[in-house]
């Protein structure tokens, strides 16, 4: 019987210590082979870390690493076989961006023939064949990225890891480089672990991300999941926005009562429990009479309006007194109601609610 393929990289019950704090605590992970994964969260949690005990810069206080099933703890870092691409990009600025990209293959004694073919094969990956002779002093902060980026794959690394590589970039750049490193990827087949605290970044880029809070990883999960059904109130509330409400659960957990509604849910909670609603599965209505046709749909009143361009940042306050977020588009029905002070009806669907056990029970 053929068993399971081994996993790229496992973390198995990693811990870090500087003295008396714990940077990264219990960390258990497979990642697969040709896997994009993110590693999402705030500065502190711990993401960066886990990335240099990954990459041989600093040893676990406890646990293992491994690679293809291997130990890496005795491994030095040249001989990991990790190519590395950091928010700085550590170019050599008395280099060209070809001498740059050579440097891995110098001092790994390539041949000057087979170094030329991998340079300019790297350069063309990269969409920069043409700048082979210029100094970074000469390349925009996009091309310096790519440099560095060609630099860590022109040796062939079994694994890719990226810390806040695009962090330096404006939003256009970010985007431009997000479509290219995702196309990389795929022609390469690649592993790449990248670490960043841009909750659109992960989910525009990683097959899975994981969230990472106070050393602990906190949920792994596809992007769609971790976003429709976040594991506790802190994921909820770090990957995108959210309302978290307080609810009366009603028929023994199979629906909840909130500002006198009640609505049920897909399938039955353990009560206590809150609910988390996306701003962009709220619907807004005008006034009471919404309510007369005995669908669900709570009181509120309009307290802001935020114009975004594609439509509005709407805050609700509702007839209990809690606070809604909704997001709504131009061309939608209720677009044309907008405006503080006013009395509204709020609607979302009950297959869109996820439910966390009540922030501060057992």
């Amino acid at each position: 019987m053929t068993g399971q393929p081994l996993a790229a990289v496992s973390f198995q019950g990693v811990t870090r210590r500087y003295g008396s704090v714990c940077a990264v605590s219990d960390v258990t992970l497979d990642i697969s082979s040709g896997e994009f994964f993110a590693l999402l969260g705030s500065s502190g949690s711990g993401k960066t870390t886990l990335l240099m005990l990954l990459a041989g810069f600093d040893t676990p206080t406890e646990g293992r690493v491994l690679m293809s099933g291997t130990s890496v703890s005795d491994t030095p870092p040249h001989r990991r076989r990790i190519g590395v691409v950091f928010q700085n990009y550590a170019l050599f600025p008395h280099m060209s961006a070809a001498e740059n990209v050579a440097y891995p293959l110098r001092m790994r004694g390539v041949a000057r023939a087979e170094r030329e073919a991998r340079v300019n094969a790297a350069l063309g990956l990269v969409n920069l064949a043409d700048r082979w002779s210029s100094y970074p002093s000469q390349l925009s902060g996009g091309q310096q990225q790519r440099v560095a980026l060609a630099r860590a794959l022109v040796f062939g690394p079994d694994l890719l890891l990226m810390d806040e590589p695009l962090g330096a970039l404006d939003r256009r750049l970010r985007d431009q480089m997000q479509q290219e490193l995702k196309r990389i990827q795929g022609e390469l087949g690649i592993t790449v672990i990248y670490v960043t605290h841009d909750q659109s970044e992960a989910m525009a880029m990683a097959n899975r991300i994981g969230i990472m809070a106070g050393g602990r990883l906190l949920q792994v999960d596809d992007p769609e999941t971790i976003y429709a059904a976040p594991s506790n109130h802190f994921v909820a509330r770090f990957l995108g926005e959210c309302s978290i409400l307080r609810v009366t659960a009603t028929d023994g957990g199979r629906g909840y009562e909130i500002a006198g509604v009640r609505q049920p849910l897909p399938s039955p909670a353990t009560a206590p429990f809150d609910i988390v609603v996306r701003p962009e599965t709220v619907s807004v209505r005008p006034g009471p009479e919404v309510v007369s046709d005995g669908a669900f749909g709570v009181p509120a009143t309009i307290r802001d309006v935020t114009y975004l361009g594609a439509g509005w940042r709407v805050t609700l306050e509702l007839s209990d007194g809690q606070s809604l977020l909704a997001s709504i588009m131009r061309g939608d029905d209720g677009a044309g109601h907008l405006a503080p002070g006013k009395p509204v009806i709020a609607r979302w669907a009950p297959a869109s609610v996820a439910v966390l056990p009540a922030e501060g029970s057992p």
